[in-house]
């Protein structure tokens, strides 16, 4: 804390420079019809989401916990990746374990994969089915050309399917009509080493309107304590986008794409029966992928509308241990029926095939079989009821079937009261559940575990075909109010029961293996203990979280949001052997704040100043820490903008997150600088 006096000192210091400044009218690299930072507290509060319910609604008149992070938001934070960028929300738990991953949970759980959480970029849902979640190192677009990313904090499993179970993440980018003309930046310091976006956008006259877009990058490694420099990242991505509205405006269309190529430095642990029983072995991870996606809507009039998406989605998975190439099809049909005046209902149905193919490269690490077809089909119905002028009531469900489960049902009910036009309070029950992986039901790992007497001791983890769906019944309710045109508060609080959750276990007593063709009087050469992933956990969390946002003055914004979260986590009696609750329980922060501080200190100054504070992950030994962020943005002409970022600076480095096999690397200080161009 001792290092947050002297950034509000400067805060201070600015402030008489830049009161008698008139706010900037956009900064190059801005694009839109207006500039989100030059709205009010109350039309903020007013952006239309459609994660709540798929269809646009005001996010203060949303019956969840939700939280907008918009385009603006990101450009003047300087972040470079889409999960830095999830730092801006409250309740979410990003850590950085080396230069190209990241662990990000919401509400607990927190994991590298992100398995209770569902990501999705313009609809298309990037959650794999291989080990459950989402390889944040490849999910990217330019980020100049983000919009806003909604992030709902609890369970949206009615309206988006499985895995929704702790929250949902989508990531919206901007219509091509907001991204008309040239936008092109490069840049680099000492951790980002080099970076160029190309973004240009154009249309017929008429009602098609386009963009293409490029960039490439390369950023060096994080620190390490042994010297052993393997986390250098590089990789590029291309791809376009084409939005049509028809002549009568009935009709909209949207075609996409992208398509990436990366290099991901990357170390792995090998276990082997034979001496030596383990090696961590540096390497490349070498991905690439691809992905199409079309959709079409027709407004017939108003709340009465329907919505079909397609998308086709290629991955391809080449890491030092194992290997996977991934085709993923699906099939998304929405439809919204209003009936009369104060009741309007949302339904549709869903098909998606994933089809895998496993490359084994490592002994000890095989899917059998290792060619599967996923699938997933769904249906839901949520019906939207006005009892009064104030009182909104909200149920409604989705039902499932996947290859690894029958049907399910994940119910929801949300009631929501608005007294008056600033102020919203709202309550709800969600039933949601995450569906086994390929990496539960078909999995076969040898891990070293330990040693006795000098004789190593390997848990062999065989396939689970009986692995449940793990389950959570939420109790959500929040408050919203715009105390004042310049003061905006939200709140939220949670109380969640979990069951069935995932578990690694022993499922047997020890076994005295030998590599040698003939028994022999001689100890033996491994112990080799039976080992499952199982539901043996159960138990709950609760917490809440508070986000104010103040305008004290036109020129300066203050944002902030402080997060506590309380886990309780059991074991189930029937286990043999587990390694318990302890790693769920201290991998989560208790508590977690920041301030986010905004100055347009004069028509072509711009600083941004954040501070945040994560505590201690005790399971890991990772310390609590603090550390600031900071912005300056120039503008040197009508095309022209430079930035100058400084990420982490109040210590040289500061551990984040523990990795598997390469232990707590330093999340370095950098500083970068930008150059920006941009013609409309």
């Amino acid at each position: 804390m001792q290092k947050f006096f002297p950034l509000l000192g400067l805060l201070v210091w600015l402030m008489p420079a830049a009161k008698g400044d008139t706010p900037p009218q956009g900064f190059p690299g801005q694009t839109g019809p207006s500039s989100l930072k030059n709205l009010s507290l109350e039309q903020l509060s007013q952006i239309q989401v459609t994660s709540p319910s798929k269809e646009p609604t005001p996010v203060s008149r949303s019956p969840v916990a939700i939280y907008v992070i918009t385009g603006d938001d990101i450009r003047r934070s300087g972040v470079t990746t889409i999960p830095d960028a999830l730092r801006l929300a409250p309740g979410v738990e990003v850590a950085q374990i080396d230069a190209s991953k990241w662990s990000i949970g919401i509400r607990g759980f927190g994991t590298r994969l992100s398995r209770d959480v569902l990501v999705l970029i313009d609809g298309r849902t990037v959650y794999t089915p291989l080990f459950a979640g989402t390889y944040w190192e490849v999910q990217d677009t330019l980020l100049e050309d983000i919009d806003r990313i909604e992030v709902i904090r609890g369970p949206g499993g009615t309206i988006w399917g499985p895995n929704a179970v702790d929250g949902v993440i989508n990531i919206i980018t901007k219509s091509t009509r907001d991204t008309q003309g040239t936008y092109a930046s490069a840049g680099g310091g000492n951790q980002e080493q080099g970076f160029f976006n190309y973004r240009y956008g154009g249309n017929n006259g008429g009602d098609l309107s386009y963009r293409v877009y490029a960039k490439a990058f390369t950023r060096g490694p994080e620190d390490h304590p042994d010297g052993d420099d393997f986390d250098a990242w590089r990789g590029a991505q291309a791809g376009f986008r084409m939005d049509w509205t028809s002549g009568t405006q009935e009709d909209t269309f949207t075609l996409q794409g992208d398509a990436y190529v990366q290099k991901d430095g990357e170390q792995v642990s090998l276990s082997n029966y034979t001496p030596p029983s383990t090696l961590n072995v540096d390497g490349y991870e070498n991905l690439s992928g691809a992905n199409l996606l079309f959709r079409w809507k027709r407004t017939a009039s108003p709340g009465n509308d329907t919505q079909l998406q397609v998308y086709y989605d290629r991955t391809n998975r080449e890491e030092p241990n194992l290997g996977e190439d991934r085709d993923t099809v699906d099939v998304d049909l929405l439809k919204r029926t209003r009936l009369g005046s104060h009741q309007e209902l949302l339904y549709g149905a869903g098909a998606r095939l994933s089809d895998g193919r496993f490359a084994e490269v490592s002994t000890g690490l095989v899917f059998s079989p290792f060619h599967r077809d996923d699938y997933l089909l769904s249906a839901f119905l949520e019906d939207d009821i006005s009892i009064s002028s104030k009182w909104t009531l909200t149920a409604g469900s989705k039902l499932l079937r996947t290859n690894y489960t029958g049907f399910k049902f994940e119910p929801s009910v949300r009631l929501m009261f608005t007294p008056s036009a600033r102020q919203t309070l709202w309550t709800s029950f969600t039933h949601a559940i995450r569906t086994p992986s390929d990496g539960e039901e078909d999995f076969y790992l040898s891990s070293l575990i330990g040693s006795s007497n000098g004789t190593p001791i390997f848990a062999r983890f065989n396939a689970n075909s009986r692995f449940a769906p793990e389950q959570l019944n939420a109790y959500e309710t929040g408050y919203r109010r715009l105390i004042a045109k310049n003061l905006y508060l939200d709140l939220a609080g949670f109380f969640n029961r979990y069951h069935d959750l995932f578990s690694e276990e022993i499922t047997g007593g020890f076994s005295l293996q030998t590599t040698l063709p003939f028994p022999a009087p001689a100890p033996p050469t491994y112990f080799l203990l039976p080992a499952q992933f199982q539901n043996g956990l159960y138990g709950s969390t609760y917490g809440g979280e508070i986000a104010p946002e103040w305008k004290p003055a036109g020129f300066w914004r203050l944002r902030g949001s402080y997060s506590f979260l309380r886990l309780s986590l059991k074991q189930a009696p029937t286990n043999l052997l587990s390694l318990g609750p302890a790693a769920d329980e201290g991998s989560s922060p208790r508590h977690e704040g920041d301030l986010d501080s905004s100055f347009d200190l004069s028509r072509k100054v711009q600083l941004d100043l954040i501070y945040r504070y994560v505590d201690a992950l005790p399971y890991q030994d990772v310390h609590a820490y603090s550390t600031g962020d900071a912005r300056l943005g120039f503008r040197l002409g009508s095309r022209l903008g430079l930035a100058v970022v400084g990420r982490n600076l109040f210590r040289p480095n500061h551990g984040e997150y523990l990795g598997d096999p390469t232990g707590l690397l330093g999340i370095v200080r950098s500083v970068y600088a930008s150059l920006s161009w941009v013609t409309k």
